[in-house]
C-alpha cells in the first residue's frame, strides 16, 4: 500500500460545510460516476485505499472524507452536534459544495449508520448504496437504545455504547493504552460479538499483536499517528447522541430504505442474534441483496477486498445495486 498521503492519484481539499470544514480525499474524473466512501469508528479516509485505487481507474471520481469528529475535519467539543441530521447534513452539504446531485455510496461501521439515514432523509441524493458491518435496524418506538442496551447486557460493564456515555471516561482509558494499541486490537478482531471494550478483552498493552496480511504496520502507524494529534472524544461523540438520536428521528419510524442497496457481513462479525436478522429476518426481506462473506470480520473491505470488489464494482449487473 502508497503511504496514506502519497497515494497515486489522490488529491485533498477541505470545504466549508454544514457550518464546519470537512476535510475529503479525492480520486477520478468521473466518467463513470461519483462514489462516496464513508469510514468506521477509530478510522479514517484512508481505510479506503484499496477501493481508491481500483475505482478512479475506473473511471470514477471517489470521494472519501474524514467524517466530523475524525482526522482533519472539524471536531465540535459539544456532545450534541453529533446527532444524525449533523452527519448526515455534512454530506448533504459536501455533494452540494462539488455540485453532485446524486452518488453511489459506500459505507462501513459508523459510516454505514451515517449512509443508512442519509438515504432514509434524502434518498434523491443517492443512486445506489453498498453497505457493511452495521445493519439497518428500524426505531424502536417503546424503548430508548440506551435502555435496550442495559436491559439485554445487565449490571457490571455492560455494553461499551452505555460507558462511553460519560464524556471523558473512555476517552482516558483509550489515552492510557496509546493508540497503536488500541487500533491494532480492533481491527485484528474479527468477532464483533466480542469488542466490548471490557479489561479482559483489551488483555495487556504488553501483549504482541501480530497483524494479518491485508493490515499494515505503515497504515496502522499513520491512523495511530492522526489519533494521538486529535483524541478521540471526535470518534465517540456520536454515540453519545443515541438516544437524542432516538428522539429526533420520531417522524422516521417505521421508514424503510428505498434506495437499492447490498450489505455484506462478514461470516465472524455478526453478534449473537444478528445472523438470523440479517440473512432470514427483516433486513434481507426489506433490501436488494444481503452477502455473507465467509471467514469476514468487520473490515471486509481491507480483509477481503477482492470480494469486496466482486460484490461492488458491477461484476454483478442484474440490477442497479451494481456501481457499474
Amino acid at each position: 500500500m502508497a503511504t496514506a498521503m502519497t497515494m497515486e492519484g489522490v488529491t485533498h481539499q477541505t470545504l466549508e460545510v454544514n457550518g464546519i470544514k470537512i476535510h475529503v480525499a479525492m480520486a477520478g474524473d468521473g466518467a463513470a460516476g461519483t462514489i462516496l466512501f464513508l469510514h468506521g469508528f477509530m478510522q479514517l479516509w484512508c481505510s479506503w485505499h484499496n477501493q481508491l485505487m481500483s475505482l478512479f481507474r475506473r473511471g470514477y471520481r471517489c470521494l472519501a472524507p474524514d467524517i466530523r469528529g475524525y482526522g482533519d475535519s472539524s471536531a465540535p467539543s459539544c456532545p450534541s452536534s453529533y446527532t444524525v441530521f449533523h452527519l448526515v447534513g455534512d454530506m448533504v452539504g459536501l455533494l452540494d459544495a462539488l455540485s453532485l446531485p446524486e452518488v453511489f455510496v459506500v459505507g462501513q461501521g459508523r459510516g454505514a449508520l451515517v449512509s443508512w439515514q442519509l438515504c432514509t432523509f434524502r434518498p434523491e441524493r443517492v443512486r445506489a448504496m453498498v453497505n457493511m458491518s452495521v445493519a439497518f435496524l428500524p426505531r424502536n418506538p417503546v424503548e430508548r437504545p440506551l435502555e435496550a442496551f442495559r436491559r439485554i447486557y445487565g449490571a457490571g460493564e455492560g455494553h461499551y455504547l452505555v460507558r462511553m456515555q460519560e464524556a471523558g471516561a473512555m476517552e482516558a482509558e483509550f489515552g492510557r493504552m496509546g493508540s497503536r494499541f488500541v487500533i491494532k486490537k480492533l481491527m485484528t478482531t474479527l468477532d464483533a460479538s466480542a469488542t466490548m471494550f471490557s479489561k479482559e478483552w483489551w488483555g495487556s498493552t504488553e501483549d504482541d499483536i501480530p497483524l494479518p496480511p491485508w493490515l499494515s504496520e505503515e497504515y496502522v502507524g499513520h491512523v495511530a499517528a492522526i489519533f494521538d494529534k486529535t483524541g478521540f472524544s471526535g470518534a465517540m461523540n456520536a454515540a453519545r447522541c443515541i438516544d437524542l438520536n432516538w428522539e429526533l428521528t420520531a417522524p422516521w419510524t417505521a421508514a424503510k430504505v428505498m434506495v437499492p442497496t447490498k450489505f455484506l457481513a462478514g461470516e465472524k462479525a455478526m453478534a449473537t442474534g444478528a445472523h438470523e436478522y440479517i440473512v432470514k429476518g427483516g433486513l434481507k426481506r426489506d433490501l436488494e441483496e444481503v452477502v455473507v462473506i465467509p471467514g469476514g470480520g468487520q473490515y471486509i473491505h481491507l480483509q477481503k477486498a477482492e470480494e469486496f470488489h466482486f460484490y461492488t464494482i458491477g461484476l454483478n449487473t442484474k440490477d442497479d445495486c451494481a456501481i457499474d
